[in-house]
């Protein structure tokens, strides 16, 4: 009885790793910007010196794409300055821990990754601009996460699961951990503007 069981666990988590990629990217998604409200801000918010920010980020990858968090703080022109990213993915390039983490967790890593600062593989994106306090308590936030994040796993724990709990701690509404990234942060966006 246990193996049926055991057999039914890995057809069902098979399955909704298999429903999370059935879908294509659509071209590089608009950027959008807001405060921690989700009230659009115009350009000259954007371009204050030292604004603090956070972006829900997607990129294109190999596979369905990856999401993760960009934050810091803005220069006078907008560009972000030695931002930092925090994401969740398996911890290695090699493709057989990858597929592997399909069905069983593997271990991860919760840094950047290769293309998360290149503008050429952004898919969609939200950035969310952040008053002093609102900054701290996230990046305080991010910090505890990633130090106690150690498993990757598509359909369990992916990296649409830690951006969505780094997006409740700010008080947002987060979509399903099983759409593909650009959905995921498009998604969120709409949720919460």
């Amino acid at each position: 009885m246990t193996l049926a069981k055991g057999r039914l666990s890995l057809v069902i988590l098979f399955a909704l790793a298999l429903t999370s990629c059935q879908t294509e990217d659509k071209p590089p998604q608009p950027r959008f910007v807001s405060d921690a409200r989700g009230e659009s801000v115009g350009e000259s918010s954007q371009k204050r010196d030292g604004q603090y920010f956070i972006e829900f980020r997607s990129r294109y990858a190999l596979s369905y794409g990856h999401t993760y968090v960009i934050f810091g703080r803005l220069n006078k022109a907008g560009g972000m300055v030695n931002p930092e990213v925090a994401g969740l993915a398996p911890a290695t390039n090699e493709t057989a821990p990858y597929v592997l983490g399909h069905f069983v967790p593997v271990p991860a890593e919760t840094g950047a990754s290769d293309g998360d600062l290149e503008e050429a593989y952004r898919s969609a994106s939200w950035r969310v601009l952040l008053t002093p306090s609102e900054y701290n308590e996230t990046v305080a936030f991010i910090r505890k996460l990633k130090a106690k994040t150690k498993f990757w796993q598509a359909s369990v724990y992916n990296c649409n699961a830690f951006v969505a709990e780094i997006a409740r701690s700010m008080g947002y509404k987060a979509p399903s951990i099983w759409l593909r990234p650009q959905q995921f942060v498009t998604q969120l966006r709409e949720m919460n503007t």
